[in-house]
């Protein structure tokens, strides 16, 4: 089992085991993310389903991200990321939303240059937060031979394997997080049960 689908199945097991869902809206990683939480079994437990927004107008109109934001700033954004996770969060009535936005290359897009993403979770309050991925897809991995074709090729396959890995990292850490914030409301935040 890769360290990725590792983290999916830990993801799924606090999720299940609080009887939550989860929902993800996907741009660069093109559904990579919807795939590994799915090839765990049980996944249907808590994953309801997936948003390829991989066009700028998807994110818009379906996932409800601000068309001026999308035009003052573009597409690879901390705001859109936290937009599209709120965005297919409710879009699909989920407890939690994911989202990841960024650019895999082979070309820089919206000013950002190759292996600049952002991920992003929305929690049961509604809160989204986003995080910087800078990645550059293994490019100290070239091999003897490669054309230029190739390496680009494994490199924007590396950024897209990347970014999963990190949405996912993000995913779980706020939801351990989000753990630790339901014990302390359930005891009044000082150790004491509340009547």
């Amino acid at each position: 089992m890769t360290d990725v689908a590792s983290r999916a199945g830990g993801v799924l097991a606090l999720l299940t085991e609080r009887g939550q869902t989860l929902a993800v809206a996907e741009s660069l990683t093109g559904g990579l993310v919807a795939a590994e939480i799915t090839a765990i079994p049980g996944a249907s437990q808590s994953f309801l389903g997936s948003v390829t927004a991989y066009a700028t107008a998807l994110k818009r109109d379906v996932l409800g991200v601000d068309g001026a934001l999308l035009e003052e700033r573009g597409a690879v954004d901390a705001e859109v990321a936290r937009q599209m996770a709120r965005g297919v969060r409710t879009a699909l009535g989920a407890h939690w939303g994911l989202s990841t936005t960024g650019v895999a290359g082979p070309q820089p897009q919206d000013g950002q240059p190759v292996g600049t993403v952002y991920v992003a979770v929305a929690g049961p309050d509604g809160e989204a937060a986003a995080e910087l991925l800078r990645l550059d897809g293994g490019r100290g991995g070239d091999r003897a031979g490669d054309t230029g074709e190739e390496a680009g090729e494994r490199v924007r396959a590396g950024i897209r394997t990347e970014s999963v890995r990190g949405a996912l990292e993000l995913l779980y850490k706020k939801l351990i997080e989000n753990a630790g914030g339901q014990d302390r409301e359930q005891t009044g935040g000082n150790g004491c049960l509340q009547p």
